[in-house]
């Protein structure tokens, strides 16, 4: 058997977030069985398996119904925050190692006696696009060049690329109607793996709105993408959006799919050079749930 724990993750005042199975110990779940998981919740999943190295705590690894993934934001934080609440976690930071890279997690633990969990990121990589390669992603969503700020379309990395699209308003970002086909068509010509339209909510409150179309992950839409939140506090930085400084930025997500999601990023620097930033948000417990062998091990990876 197989337990799997359902949280949701950037949670916003106790509701909304990225559904996420969590399973604790994934050490003799084979690659398909992981898949099977994904496949069975329809979510990004989190898997937890011990160290390769003494360099890490943990090993962690990540699928979507379609596929496996390098790294994943929300189901990092959403792990932790389980390891955390069941007592498995030997101190208050800990090393990760993802197929993208290690990452380091800290859990803090609040008056409440909820943990509090951050991850790092490494220092994000921010391109601005070809004009061909803007009018395909503008096309795709529908979009004219009147509908954006005075600001390029880019492609934005820290774990994966994302494509940084600026609308001009909260309103004209939440009535965009995304075409799964044709932006899995478009990013697969970009280079990225899901295009992230944002707009300014409250500039002066370093607040923004934003929506993810992801490539190919079995689902038209996420809810809250800390990923891409976190690429996009770099274009933010670039773009001149945000002061060089480490105060928190915030990204609401998900209000177009009824599941309104807040996600924290915290830039760092060194000498006012970036050099990476601290992703996190608020997590709560769904439900537990049981999986049999049968719903598990039958399929292979694709």
């Amino acid at each position: 058997m197989t337990e799997v724990e359902l949280v949701n993750v950037f949670t916003h005042m106790g509701a909304g977030g990225n559904p996420c199975p969590i399973v604790v110990d994934a050490s003799n779940l084979p690659d398909g069985g992981m898949q099977s998981v994904a496949r069975h919740f329809g979510h990004e999943s989190g898997f937890v398996l011990p160290a390769p190295s003494d360099d890490a705590d943990y090993a962690f690894r990540f699928w979507v119904p379609r596929h496996e993934m390098e790294m994943c934001g929300h189901a990092t934080i959403g792990a932790l925050w389980v390891l955390a609440t069941k007592g498995l976690l030997s101190g208050e930071q800990v090393r990760i190692e993802t197929r993208s890279g290690s990452v380091t997690g800290y859990v803090d633990r609040l008056d409440s006696g909820e943990p509090s969990v951050e991850i790092s990121q490494p220092v994000g990589k921010v391109v601005d696009l070809s004009r061909a390669e803007e009018e395909d992603v503008l096309s795709t969503l529908k979009l004219s060049r009147r509908d954006l700020l005075d600001m390029p379309v880019q492609n934005a990395v820290t774990s994966r690329v994302k494509t940084l699209i600026p609308i001009k308003g909260v309103r004209e970002l939440n009535e965009l109607v995304p075409d799964p086909a044709q932006i899995e068509a478009c990013c697969g010509r970009i280079g990225s793996t899901g295009l992230y339209p944002y707009a300014m909510d409250h500039q002066g409150e370093r607040r923004f709105e934003a929506r993810q179309f992801p490539k190919s992950s079995g689902y038209p839409e996420d809810a809250a993408t800390g990923i891409a939140a976190a690429a996009l506090a770099f274009g933010l930085l670039k773009n001149g959006l945000v002061e060089r400084n480490s105060a928190r930025i915030t990204i609401m997500q998900g209000r177009a799919m009824g599941s309104l999601s807040e996600i924290r990023v915290r830039l760092g620097f060194a000498d006012s050079r970036p050099v990476g930033c601290l992703l996190g948000g608020s997590v709560t417990r769904a439900e537990q749930h049981v999986l049999q062998p049968w719903q598990v091990g039958a399929e292979t990876a694709r």
